[in-house]
């Protein structure tokens, strides 16, 4: 005779019917907890991932503490559109990382050798140290978007994770001297080891007022071609050697001189996948600030050329096309520069795209450019945000064009800047056409 059970109100089951359900009941109960707890996990993992994710906004200079560090070789540069490639620094084989694509934000700033530059005053090769963001505008970036947490990814084929960074939007690029001199830094070289017109020198970068004994020390190459520099005089390899303060040939101490170092990268023989290259040494204070007074002059007749960019605070619009503007100029420029932005002084502000090509003219900058007079400079008490020269001017026109409003890039000229004609790829006819802004970003292959 077959055993029953009573389940309430009369109900009766076999026992073996029974002891099956139960089964399946704990069964679906034990699966809806660990979905429960897969849900909660994936919330969890999204809500830190969304707390990790910032991106900067139009108005607004991003604080550079919340950039994303990387360091690289410069492998390719269009410096039309602010844009390039670099080889990114990981933890795997370097020559094996492909380029990875960035653009610099409107007020991103790039200093080679101490001094405000331009991207085509890098030379290729140059290894570069990167601040960079998220792309504030996804839509209209001018290099592939990748998913925000793409740094986290192991590269395959002994690459190592971090040689993609979603994070290339830059606000801050600079080579190793100007990192240096930002964070107080110096190279010190410990011994060089010389064979056959080439070698190695061992070096630690340490903070300029002391080591603090954690500074690693690493091998770097260094060749006939490398350009050392001291005072006002240009030296070669073979000037140190005829000095004696190199040895002609085998190892020496050089006891921990500081310099500062330019650094690049060549390929290496002997199995050495990451080793980096010694292109310039500068052996004192006098030669860096040469170096850096050099650039600084390019750079300046750069700027007068093509007109200081800055974006716009507020617009006050009057009648008949008449308008009062007030912009912030963008930093990292020299002071000179900004010293002619004057009250009175007569001024033309054209609207330019992000990639602070000329918009609105279909014969370069002043072809469209809204006219007027500055009435009035002030500079924000403290320290600027990077990106930003806390100067503010406020500009009268009586013809304002479509490009200038509120949260918009545009550069502007004082009257007594030379008025030319930049070349065609530096302007556009039609900055709300996206095929002519720049070639697409599908010229950047997503590795």
């Amino acid at each position: 005779m077959k055993e029953f059970l009573v389940l309430g109100s009369g109900f009766f089951v076999p026992r073996l019917r029974f002891w099956v359900c139960s089964l399946f009941l704990a069964l679906v109960a034990s699966a809806f907890v660990q979905a429960t707890a897969v849900s909660q996990e994936s919330r969890t993992k999204n809500q830190e991932l969304e707390t990790e994710i910032f991106r900067p906004v139009a108005g607004k200079f991003p604080s550079l503490e919340k950039a994303h560090s990387y360091r690289g070789e410069l492998v390719f540069v269009d410096h039309a559109n602010r844009r390039g490639s670099i080889r990114v620094q990981g933890s795997g084989m370097f020559f094996r990382n492909d380029p990875h694509p960035f653009a610099m934000l409107p007020y991103g700033m790039v200093r080679y050798h101490g001094a405000p530059a331009d991207l085509r005053d890098i030379p290729l090769g140059t290894v570069l140290h990167v601040r960079a963001f998220l792309p504030p505008e996804p839509k209209i970036s001018a290099v592939p978007v990748l998913p925000v947490d793409n740094k986290k990814n192991d590269g395959n084929h002994n690459r190592g994770s971090g040689t993609a960074p979603a994070e290339n939007h830059v606000l801050l690029l600079e080579d190793e001297p100007s990192y240096c001199q930002r964070e107080g830094k110096v190279w010190k070289l410990k011994e060089v080891d010389f064979q056959n017109n080439a070698g190695l020198i061992v070096a630690s970068c340490e903070p300029k007022q002391g080591g603090d004994g954690k500074a690693t020390e690493e091998k770097m190459t260094f060749d006939a071609a490398t350009r050392i520099w001291r005072g006002r005089e240009y030296l070669g390899v073979e000037d140190l050697i005829a000095e004696g303060t190199w040895p002609a040939t085998g190892k020496k101490s050089l006891d921990g001189q500081a310099v500062l170092l330019g650094i690049t990268w060549k390929p290496t023989p002997d199995g050495i996948f990451t080793r980096f290259h010694i292109s310039d040494i500068w052996l004192d204070d006098v030669a860096m600030e040469r170096a850096a007074r050099n650039q600084t002059e390019v750079h300046k007749v750069f700027i007068r050329s093509r007109w200081m960019p800055a974006w716009i605070d507020a617009v006050e619009y009057g009648k008949f096309g008449r308008a009062t503007v007030t912009a912030t100029l963008f930093g990292g420029m020299d002071a000179s520069l900004y010293a002619d932005f004057k009250k009175d002084v007569s001024a033309m502000m054209n609207a330019v795209e992000n990639t602070l090509k000329h918009t609105h003219g279909a014969y370069g900058p002043a072809h469209m450019a809204s006219r007027g007079n500055i009435l009035d400079v002030t500079k924000t008490p403290g320290d600027a945000p990077l990106g930003s020269s806390g100067i503010q001017i406020r500009f009268e026109t009586d013809l304002i064009i479509e490009g200038i409003r509120p949260g918009r890039v545009i550069r502007v000229r004082p009257g007594n800047w030379p008025q030319v004609q930049v070349p065609r790829e530096e302007y556009l006819n039609d900055g709300s056409n996206a095929e002519e802004r720049f070639p697409t970003p599908a010229i950047f292959p997503k590795y």
